[in-house]
């Protein structure tokens, strides 16, 4: 079987080609002056005509418009359905943490529910300095519960069986005095482990100019915001 090389298939190529181009010719130039004229106004009404329908005809138009209008009905409709997951997900997702904040700042008497009316078995009140019992730091009340209020965790790890119906009586939030250098800042503790002060004004702690305004030679003066909170104290 003969070799055929880049050059003859080129040149078999340009014999091939030849053949329409020599017939167009003949087709062309065989004709006269005036059939030329005529091939030619064929082409241009021919040319015009297709124009036309696919440009300037209404119907073409509306044909187009109707395939974007559904092309971008349904881009629109793929966009709102994900704009609706969007805002469901993190609807969801925020509205699960609002829920924990919330459900987090309801421990450990930092509620801000109004404490209204004050059950007559709270013996104490915001504003008193007190003293620990068993550990001797002392300190002032910034909030109360009527029973204890805290994840289950920590209830389970601060009072065993024996002790379980500590949970059930009231239990004060306590800002620790600095001074006393125990360690600990605030403190959540029932209200059997607590002994009343009077007439010590000194706690030091970051936190008195939120919770107080000043002393009354009794008790620590609550700020408007504290006092709405616990209106009887």
């Amino acid at each position: 079987m003969p070799h055929i090389n880049a050059a003859a298939a080129l040149q078999i190529c340009v014999l091939l080609s030849a053949l329409p181009a020599q017939y167009f010719i003949s087709q062309w130039y065989g004709t006269d002056s005036v059939q030329r004229i005529q091939i030619t106004e064929r082409l241009i009404i021919a040319s015009w005509s297709s124009f036309t329908k696919s440009y300037l005809s209404l119907d073409a138009w509306a044909d187009r418009l109707k395939l974007w209008l559904s092309k971008t009905r349904t881009c629109l409709n793929v966009g709102l359905l994900i704009l609706h997951f969007r805002n469901w997900y993190y609807g969801e997702k925020k509205t699960k943490i609002g829920d924990n904040e919330a459900e987090t700042h309801s421990y450990f008497a930092e509620s801000s529910h109004v404490r209204s009316p004050k059950p007559e078995y709270i013996q104490f009140s915001v504003g008193q300095v007190i003293v620990h019992k068993r550990f001797g730091y002392s300190g002032v009340i910034v909030g109360w519960d009527v029973k204890a209020k805290a994840p289950e965790e920590w209830l389970r790890h601060k009072y065993p069986p024996a002790k379980q119906d500590l949970k059930d009586t009231p239990h004060y939030r306590i800002l620790i005095n600095k001074a006393n250098g125990f360690g600990k800042s605030t403190a959540y503790i029932p209200e059997e482990e607590i002994t009343i002060i009077m007439g010590l004004e000194v706690v030091h702690h970051p936190d008195m100019k939120a919770y107080f305004s000043g002393y009354d030679g009794s008790k620590y003066i609550m700020q408007p915001w504290l006092k709405k909170i616990y209106p009887h104290d």
